[in-house]
């Protein structure tokens, strides 16, 4: 069944090749439709981790005032005389503390992964004005020999 299926999909991406490289037209909007739907996919994209980063900074600040509480409380305890209490509270204090840690590098990534997001839209952007002056230069091209043509034909050479 996949053989099938994939043969399909071949003979599919070979018809449209061929239709591309017929109308070359159709291929400029085509490529324009692509990279115009990803720019929308990185766009959302790059939403989505400021909404997630934004989140991970919530979590870092609860979790922060968390730490800050029970630093207070293991020293209460200490100062009390309560052993097992203040190792009992140190120990909820080391998990928070790697609680910390893991959120910090889950913030890290998103980071990079942002950082990342960002550049791969840089890029579009630069290719998309690059585009718009390629077709610019290549419609001068087309009016040069539309107006060499017609000398052509003023001047009876054609």
């Amino acid at each position: 069944m996949s053989n099938w299926l994939e043969q399909l999909e071949r003979e599919l991406d070979q018809r449209l090749a061929a239709f591309l490289s017929q109308n070359p037209v159709q291929e400029q909007l085509f490529r324009q439709q692509h990279q115009l739907d990803r720019a929308r996919s990185l766009q959302r994209q790059r939403q989505q981790l400021q909404q997630d980063a934004e989140e991970q900074r919530k979590q870092l600040l609860a979790l922060a005032a968390d730490v800050r509480a029970w630093t207070e409380r293991t020293e209460r305890a200490k100062r009390a005389g309560e052993k097992e209490l203040s190792k009992r509270a140190e120990q909820h204090l080391n998990d928070l503390m790697n609680q910390g840690r893991t959120l910090w590098m889950d913030l890290a990534d998103l980071g990079r992964r942002f950082k990342e997001v960002d550049q791969q839209l840089n890029e579009l952007s630069r290719q998309q004005r690059s585009g718009v002056s390629s077709l610019d230069r290549d419609w001068a091209l087309f009016e040069a020999d539309q107006e060499l043509e017609q000398l052509r034909r003023d001047a009876g050479l054609s």
